[in-house]
């Protein structure tokens, strides 16, 4: 018996404009032109670039806001390397860094992988939750200086436990509450970070895990862990860059004080440019903050091999 097969399809060209083959070194792919990014270009020039060659010319100079800058050399960061409140500053801003860092990283991924799971009324605790993120930083710190106000607040009425209610008049406390306040405020962004990246996990390692006899506690660690490696890095990327440039809250809630004692590197430099008009000196210090933002990234970057990572897609 013969069976008879349809005859074969012809080939397509891989050309069907022209009916030829295109050769490899002609081949284009349908981009965008460089035109699509003269708008971007263009205005990262004007609002970053230019400003930033403004602000290291004006380190050199000495400028009150009124007349015109007086070129002064070094002056300004020779005067900055010996300035001891500024070494307390930085000091200050690791500090908050490092704290901020490892109270709102664990909380976060908790949050996040639990707002990521199939849970009765999730999704209205998650929009409950995530409320602080519509508030301005500034509308959040007046917020918690009325409440933690000393004499009508609510440490005035609970001394038995705030003692003397006045969580501003030393530096622990006043760091306690500011670390507080950012962890409140912050938390749910980086909590919307992990929801979006544990719903990316397969759930098929879940099965299979359940399988082996791994309990909720092991699939956690083993398997949710490792898969938010990518989102864990960029969410301490974005908690370093937002913890060196925290001011509002730290002008509000303590206004630097008591003394000195929370007047970190961006406060300090808003001190010397707006308070005293010493716009030179204010431009060297907003110039050492990107210097130690931007390094502290790099290295950041390097050291967790997150420059090597191709895919998008978590845990590949």
């Amino acid at each position: 018996m013969t069976t008879l097969l349809p005859p074969r399809p012809p080939a397509a060209p891989d050309n069907p404009a022209k009916g030829r083959p295109v050769r490899a070194g002609r081949a284009r792919l349908n981009r965008p032109g460089v035109a699509w990014t003269l708008p971007a270009t263009v205005f990262f020039l004007l609002f970053a670039v230019v400003p930033l060659i403004a602000v290291v010319v004006l380190s050199f100079m000495t400028w009150t806001g009124l007349g015109d800058p007086k070129f002064v050399g070094t002056e300004n960061w020779e005067t900055l390397a010996g300035d001891s409140v500024m070494l307390k500053s930085l000091w200050l801003s690791v500090l908050f860094i490092v704290l901020g860092v490892a109270t709102q990283t664990p909380v976060s991924i908790l949050l996040g992988v639990w707002a990521a799971g199939p849970q009765r009324n999730r999704a209205v605790l998650s929009a409950i939750f995530f409320l602080p993120l519509l508030l301005s930083s500034a509308a959040i710190s007046v917020l918690w200086r009325a409440l933690l106000d000393p004499n009508f607040g609510v440490p005035a009425q609970l001394k038995w436990l705030f003692g003397d209610g006045n969580l501003f008049g030393n530096q622990s406390t006043a760091i306690g509450v500011i670390i507080f306040v950012g962890m409140w405020q912050f938390t749910p962004f980086h909590t919307l970070i992990y929801q979006g990246a544990a719903k990316s996990v397969p759930p098929v390692l879940y099965q299979a895990a359940e399988i082996d006899g791994a309990g909720r506690v092991r699939q956690f660690f083993s398997i949710t862990l490792p898969q938010l490696r990518n989102s864990i890095i960029t969410s301490v990327i974005l908690m370093v860059v937002g913890g060196l440039t925290t001011f509002e809250t730290v002008l509000i809630l303590t206004n630097g004080g008591p003394g000195t004692d929370t007047t970190i590197t961006a406060f300090y430099m808003y001190e010397e440019a707006f308070r005293r008009y010493n716009f030179g000196m204010g431009s060297a210090i907003a110039l050492v903050l990107v210097v130690v933002a931007t390094a502290i990234s790099l290295i950041m970057v390097k050291v967790s091999g997150y420059d090597k990572m191709r895919s998008t897609m978590e845990g590949v």
